[in-house]
């Protein structure tokens, strides 16, 4: 645990959260500061700045306990759909705990999750794509 990470210290009980759900791997709990109703954030009991740097069973739990309440969530809910995302980086976020963000949307929320687009450019791509393929 890191004493100065909120998640951690809604993990060990230290701090008030909405918990949704929770095992012995991840905890689930209501965003402090949602973007809708039933805005929620799936984290790893173990404090790690990137969802995509923990172990591969710690990210299977992760992503299981995402699909877990997801489907609570649309049960409860009825949204119209949802936005599921992780960010990383000092760029994007307050908190450096991994975590995923379940947003339940509906056609009359202002969620805005907009990406300025161009077409993409064939050699760039096929260049980038050889590249990527190198590294895997």
């Amino acid at each position: 645990m890191h004493d100065n990470c909120e998640f951690c210290r809604i993990i060990a009980g230290d701090r008030p959260a909405h918990i949704l759900y929770e095992d012995d791997r991840t905890v689930a709990f209501l965003d402090r500061n949602p973007a809708v109703t039933g805005h929620t954030l799936v984290v790893p009991r173990v404090h790690e700045e990137e969802i995509l740097l923990i172990d591969d069973s710690t990210s299977a739990a992760v992503f299981e306990t995402v699909r877990t309440v997801t489907n609570a969530l649309e049960a409860t809910l009825e949204p119209d759909g949802f936005s599921v995302f992780h960010t990383s980086g000092p760029l994007v976020g307050t908190v450096d705990h991994a975590h995923v963000h379940l947003v339940p949307r509906s056609v009359e929320d202002d969620v805005t999750v907009s990406l300025a687009r161009t077409e993409l450019d064939p050699d760039e791509a096929t260049e980038l794509a050889t590249r990527v393929r190198e590294s895997l």
